[in-house]
């Protein structure tokens, strides 16, 4: 069954997504490769695509370039046609900060232009930064049994993670009664998915009424339910908002069990393979007689002649022999040399690790990131983009290396627990 064509989609893609730390360096958050073959985005338009949708509009902002050459014209998504595509849509940038996006609602409002050109009788707002699975066929068909103004996807989380979270109090209708962004002594623990289903003429007539309401969670929302017509919409599938370092590395290491029902290859999700130089086209991993492989997924075009425990490696990634990576996740084309040891690390792309190099040295509980306490604090190191780590090199536990880093860049032999290169 498949969404009527009145529907008009609006992805959200342009958040800074700071958290993320080297992943988002030169790329938009949503453009983060995901499970060794995708990014992020690709399951919010798969999840577009499974439902129906034949038109989105995806609201870029910040370094927006690797995120626009991977959506391309919507081919991988089946978005291309007479009646259906995917449209980009930034900022309509001047010299004063005032001109780049606001808040959610602003950069709705910022492109009413799109919503008037393209008739609907409601519009599905998405965020292009989360892990999920959904069918948007059945939460309209709600929305409209209810006949709301606006419908709010919400699921439990845990209270102690409410606070990251807006967060809706409701009644036994479903009806929201009470709303409270990211509180920090929550009432509840029903949360916001940043997915909703407005009304097209209600989303119309709220945006034009005053332009200082910028955000859907802090000024739309809390307005709409004082005129008693906002449901919550309940989701018990999988979703995870992986927007800090520990979170994405989380929600990798549950692709690697089957029974955390995180499966990109049943949701159907699909990626534009064209785009990353036809990764998905390799040759099949090979895998040397000394190999040791456990619990791990291995991308196509990968030479593994060491060991791989518990991790994802993407397209193209080479472990020499007697090297060995653990509980990690290396984008594509990383190579790690002979004997060396990765633990607990996340690499960016092309990243090469020298002969005996360590990376992930000593006990997991260390010294947090000195810059970054809050985005690093479990043991996890980063690797950013074709840093080069020379042979012998040890690098302990909570440790930043910068995008491109040589060898001549390095202070001495041992970079110590928290710091940063």
């Amino acid at each position: 069954m498949s969404l009527r064509p009145e529907t008009l989609g609006l992805l959200l893609a342009g958040g800074v997504g700071s958290r993320l730390n080297l992943l988002v360096e030169s790329r938009a958050k949503p453009a983060v490769p995901f499970a060794g073959l995708y990014r992020i985005i690709d399951f919010s338009l798969s999840n577009v695509m499974n439902s129906g949708l034949t038109r989105v509009g995806v609201l870029t902002q910040y370094k927006p370039l690797s995120l626009m050459r991977h959506l391309g014209l919507g081919e991988a998504w089946d978005l291309t046609g007479r009646s259906r595509g995917v449209k980009i849509l930034p900022p309509r940038t001047g010299f004063r900060d005032s001109d780049w996006y606001q808040g959610t609602a602003d950069a709705v409002r910022q492109n009413l232009d799109f919503l008037e050109a393209n008739p609907a009788d409601e519009v599905l707002i998405l965020s292009g930064d989360h892990i999920y699975n959904m069918d948007f066929h059945a939460m309209l068909e709600y929305h409209r049994f209810k006949r709301a103004d606006v419908t709010v996807a919400m699921m439990v989380v845990p209270k102690s993670e409410i606070h990251q979270f807006g967060a809706g109090i409701i009644d036994r209708d479903n009806r929201i009664i009470d709303w409270e962004e990211k509180p920090e002594q929550p009432r509840t623990n029903l949360a916001s998915m940043g997915i909703y289903v407005f009304d097209r003429d209600y989303l119309l007539e709220t945006l034009a009424h005053d332009r200082e309401e910028v955000d859907f969670g802090n000024h739309i929302l809390p307005r709409a339910m004082a005129q008693n017509n906002v449901f919550a919409y309940p989701f018990y599938g999988f979703w995870r908002d992986v927007g800090t370092i520990q979170a994405y590395w989380e929600a990798n290491m549950e692709l690697l069990h089957s029974r955390s029902g995180l499966s990109p290859e049943q949701w159907g999700v699909r990626t534009n393979v064209e785009a990353e130089g036809r990764l998905g086209d390799r040759a099949p991993a090979a895998y040397g007689g000394e190999a040791v492989v456990q619990s791990s997924m291995i991308s196509a075009g990968c030479k593994i002649r060491g060991t791989v425990v518990n991790s994802i490696l993407a397209p193209g990634v080479v472990v020499e022999r007697g090297a060995e990576v653990r509980d990690s996740i290396l984008f594509a084309d990383c190579v790690v040399g002979q004997d060396a040891r990765v633990d607990l690390a996340i690499f960016d792309k092309r990243v090469k690790v020298g002969v005996e190099a360590v990376i992930g040295h000593g006990k997991r509980d260390a010294q947090v990131s000195k810059r970054y306490p809050t985005h690093l604090y479990t043991g996890i190191t980063l690797v950013g983009k074709e840093a080069v780590i020379p042979a012998g090199l040890v690098v302990g536990r909570n440790c930043i290396i910068g995008a491109k880093k040589v060898e001549n860049e390095y202070p001495g032999t041992v970079i110590s627990d928290g710091e940063s290169v």
